[in-house]
């Protein structure tokens, strides 16, 4: 199988990135494609350069979870051991405080987002300090029976696993993903950004307006969307030089859209020999869990990663229309994009300030990307 670049094909990719831009909604985007390891095609459009450093939002928890991956190789992580095993004061307290089975969660069900506490709540100044995270995580309750659903943790279950890093390695989560994870792979550090070093990161900005209950039913069937922890008030956060410093292992990751790209291609190809290949093969291509979300699409989700899967849903996990099934990634609130396919090898990197509000552009626009980026390899 010969694999080519459509050299037409990508500079459709560069000029999809610059049109929200050039149309005044975005102050600035940057975006990367990669293949057999290097990055192919990069370009930054707006207030910025391709050096400066975005919030990636959720397109962290792969970094957090890929960590996770090593420890698991090392036999210092069971997925199919409690959470209790390595974080002993998850299961303190009162029954009636704790909830109902939360001492039985497994860390796998954290991985998959099938653990029970989808809205427990976590923010500054609290995940600012490890003891008071702790003890606010302690405090925690069930919304529902872990296992018997998927619901997306947007940022509560990545701290359970940060926790487990910590207790397991004696060191701190944000220290290992750079010793472990970004470091071997040439990568600069994402997770956890000295408030000295935040220099070169784009502001987020808050733009456009939120789509309204006709638009909303015309496209998803519902007038309303439920509610999450991920809003306006939220995102800003995320400037907060305390906050990106903490390094939320969630979602509060900062990089240029090549440190995505290339590390995707850690992934497809583990150049630098970072995770077990055992271990990495279940981790993008396993599905471990197939539960519908709320919007009734399959999870398809791995120990960390989305999978594109053969259903015709790969647009809706954030992949775009023209990855192969086999394809994997994970986005970000606001339209970040990090994925990799490896039919042809190529991995994408997105990421923008201008947080869009409107719930129906801002999914529309990453399949955009996702399918133009996906087509800019020919197989043959």
């Amino acid at each position: 199988m010969a694999i080519t670049i459509d050299d037409a094909q990508v500079h459709k990719l560069l000029e999809r990135a610059k049109r929200e831009v050039d149309e005044g909604l975005l102050p600035s985007t940057q975006v990367a494609l990669a293949h057999n390891g290097e990055v192919i095609a990069e370009e930054a459009f707006g207030d910025a350069t391709t050096d400066t450093r975005y919030c990636i939002f959720s397109a962290t928890k792969p970094l957090v979870a890929s960590a996770v991956w090593t420890l698991i190789a090392d036999g210092a992580v069971d997925p199919a051991e409690k959470v209790t095993t390595y974080f002993p004061e998850w299961g303190e307290g009162d029954p009636e405080v704790v909830g109902q089975g939360k001492a039985d969660i497994t860390v796998e069900q954290v991985m998959l987002h099938t653990g029970g506490f989808p809205h427990a709540p976590m923010g500054p100044p609290v995940w600012n300090d490890r003891a008071s995270r702790v003890e606010r995580m302690a405090s925690w309750r069930l919304n529902w029976e872990p296992g018997t659903r998927f619901e997306y943790h947007p940022t509560s279950a990545h701290w359970v696993l940060a926790e487990i890093i910590d207790q397991v390695t004696g060191d701190d989560y944000r220290d290992v993903v750079e010793a472990r994870i970004t470091g071997p792979a040439g990568l600069p550090r994402i997770v956890g950004i000295p408030t000295s070093e935040q220099g070169d990161i784009a502001d987020l900005q808050l733009v456009g307006e939120p789509a309204t209950p006709d638009e909303l039913e015309a496209t998803f069937g519902v007038r309303e969307l439920p509610a999450t922890e991920v809003n306006d008030e939220m995102i800003q956060r995320f400037n907060d030089p305390d906050t990106r410093e903490t390094g939320v292992p969630g979602g509060g990751g900062f990089a240029r859209a090549r440190d995505l790209a290339l590390f995707y291609q850690e992934l497809l190809h583990n150049g630098h020999g970072i995770w077990d290949d055992t271990v990495l093969a279940d981790g993008v291509g396993n599905v471990r869990n197939s539960l519908p979300d709320p919007m009734g699409v399959p999870a398809n989700r791995s120990l960390g990663l989305i999978l594109a899967g053969d259903d015709g849903r790969a647009n809706m996990r954030g992949l775009g229309r023209s990855v192969s099934a086999g394809a994997f990634g994970h986005p970000g609130a606001g339209g970040q994009l990090a994925w990799a396919d490896p039919v042809t090898g190529l991995s994408l990197g997105y990421v923008t300030n201008g947080y869009d509000r409107h719930q129906i552009r801002e999914p529309r626009r990453g399949t955009s990307l996702s399918s133009t980026a996906g087509a800019c390899a020919v197989v043959a």
